[in-house]
């Protein structure tokens, strides 16, 4: 350990999730000793969705969803992780699996990773422990990255200091599915308008068809099938993120097929000119391919009723299920409200939020906001300044939203990484070439420049830090 680590006082990182353990690496990798602190494994202490005691655990998708940096707003925000060293995309380049044009990860791999990288590190001391109110006082520089899923004690600790109303939202989970009950005599594999994924794969996903009457069954069984109650929680809105399908379908009959079940850019090989009304997709949810989930399937329908109606889909109709769906509850903070941008609650500087109780929306962002904070947090231990990203980066977008992006008299809202939150460019004209861009390209091309800015903007910072 260097005299500078041994001279600094620790940092307190409170949750093991993708947050937490980003934090804490960024810590570390800073040369401040952290000591990290996770419930799980506490006898007795257990949460409504985790299944295990390993760090980073993923509990909805295994999907960090595009990885295309140039287009895509979550890819943007995949490349400036890697650029900052980040944990969590090491982890998910060393796990990944087939997905298309998506970042997905052999769920136990990567865990089992992340928490072997944390554990190995000179600097970073992880403690089974459940934080049941306020951290201690003599603890001057702390993270919460509890996440949606804070033990209560904490939660009903940090509401009492902030005196705000809980912001609550369902978060829901897909089924999983075991390949080889699949009926490859109908299913067919294929990446949507054959688009490769980062593995070279145009064939990364199953998928199922449904003619016109297979549809309208099917909407029919949603709609009817028994739900699960939550009682206290039944009011909560949800994220549109995230929706259960059976709310989708209630929003009228099409909106799925218009959705997660939309049969775009797919072509039946048995049948090709035949076009399919409606196609469920599923997608490889660990390394050796013997599980697939449901994409966009999250559901509240009870366990009984969704292997039934899951059956109903063609290919599916012998499904085994390694997990059925559910939901669990998310807790965010009116982060507008109470955290300034370095993300510290204004009221009691010494703590800082990462992850989704911040009002982000997504396994990355969450991340993002863990290695952020723990940028932030190291610098003040080192006593230099750093500031957050700037707003062009998708880092930065973030940390503008959630602390302040909203629109002025709205309600704050979780939200994804997405192109609208970066400031604005003129869409261009004309390519790198000279040559015309046709109308229908530009709004394309305006985001490639959006993220070139965002990556030279992310390296100045990086380089200036």
């Amino acid at each position: 350990m260097s005299n500078a680590a041994s001279s600094t006082q620790p940092i307190h990182v409170i949750g093991g999730g993708l947050a937490g353990s980003e934090a804490a690496w960024q810590i570390a990798q800073a040369g401040v000793p952290v000591i990290l602190r996770e419930m799980r494994g506490v006898p007795g202490v257990k949460t409504d969705a985790h299944h295990t005691d390993g760090l980073a655990e993923l509990v909805c998708s295994n999907s960090f969803r595009s990885d295309d940096w140039e287009f895509n707003a979550v890819g943007l925000l995949h490349q400036e992780m890697r650029e900052l060293g980040s944990i969590i995309m090491a982890a998910a380049g060393d796990h990944q699996v087939p997905a298309g044009g998506a970042l997905a990860v052999d769920r136990d791999g990567f865990s089992q990773s992340v928490t072997a990288r944390l554990e190995a590190h000179p600097l970073v001391t992880i403690v089974r422990e459940e934080i049941n109110g306020l951290p201690p006082e003599e603890w001057d520089n702390v993270i919460v990255a509890t996440g949606p899923l804070t033990s209560p004690a904490l939660a009903d600790a940090i509401l009492k200091l902030t005196g705000e109303e809980s912001l609550s939202f369902f978060d829901a989970i897909a089924p999983i599915i075991h390949a080889d009950s699949i009926d490859f005599d109908i299913a067919w594999r294929q990446s949507r308008y054959d688009k490769e994924g980062p593995g070279g794969d145009a064939a990364a996903y199953v998928n199922c068809p449904m003619d016109k009457a297979q549809y309208e069954a099917f909407i029919d069984a949603l709609l009817d099938g028994p739900k699960a109650e939550f009682k206290e929680w039944e009011n909560v809105p949800y994220f549109d993120g995230c929706l259960p399908i059976e709310v989708m379908a209630e929003r009228g009959r099409e909106t799925l097929r218009h959705g997660p079940m939309k049969p775009v850019g797919l072509t039946n090989p048995r049948d090709p000119k035949v076009k399919s009304y409606a196609i469920v997709q599923l997608r490889q949810d660990n390394a050796l391919g013997t599980l697939f989930n449901m994409v966009g399937f999250q559901t509240k329908l009870k366990h009984g009723a969704q292997a039934e109606t899951f059956r109903m889909i063609p290919g599916l109709q012998n499904a085994q299920f390694a997990r059925l769906g559910g939901l669990h509850r998310n807790t965010y903070l009116n982060s507008p409200q109470l955290l300034d941008k370095q993300l510290r609650m204004k009221s009691m500087p010494r703590l800082r939020f990462a992850g989704q109780v911040t009002g982000v929306e997504g396994y990355v962002e969450s991340a993002a906001m863990g290695l952020l904070t723990g940028r932030l947090a190291a610098a003040q231990a080192l006593g230099r300044d750093l500031s957050a990203p700037p707003p062009e980066t998708a880092m930065g977008a973030l940390v503008e939203h959630i602390t302040g992006g909203h629109m002025a008299g709205s309600k704050f809202q979780p939200m994804n990484i997405n192109y609208g939150l970066l400031p604005p460019l003129e869409a261009p004209k004309v390519d790198d070439e000279g040559k015309r861009i046709h109308p229908k390209e530009r709004g394309r091309a305006k985001k490639r420049l959006q993220s070139i800015r965002a990556m030279a903007a992310l390296k100045a910072w990086r380089d200036a830090g």
